[in-house]
């Protein structure tokens, strides 16, 4: 959750959510984490996402990858190159898992869609 994408604090899960609530100090902490992670070299917005998707990916975190899958499009990324973000997993972490990521981003990108966020 990066401050530099004021939108994708209102998309977080209700889980999140509430363990903010709950524990603001390390809500407060993981946001200047995310913020000096953003600032912290020459990668775009776009770019830092797709990279994030890989690492949801590789690590099976199906929310979070959605997540980074919404902030890619809204920072530019097409279509086009979140899939190529997500095949490119393919030999690394397998067969079964890019397959669950390509079907996890196109639910998302038709979430956006829908909701006119992007065409």
């Amino acid at each position: 959750m990066s401050s530099t994408n004021p939108e994708a604090k209102e998309k977080v899960p209700q889980t999140f959510k509430d363990f903010i609530r709950k524990f603001p100090e390390l809500g407060a902490a993981h946001e200047q984490v995310a913020q000096a992670v953003d600032k912290a070299g020459p990668l775009d917005a776009k770019t830092c996402s797709l990279i994030k998707m890989g690492i949801c990916m590789g690590a099976g975190l199906e929310s979070a990858f959605r997540s980074h899958v919404r902030r890619a499009l809204a920072h530019g990324a097409s279509v086009e190159e979140i899939e190529q973000a997500v095949l490119l997993a393919m030999n690394t972490v397998g067969f079964p898992r890019t397959v669950a990521a390509w079907q996890w981003a196109w639910q998302q990108i038709q979430r956006d869609r829908e909701e006119g966020n992007r065409s």
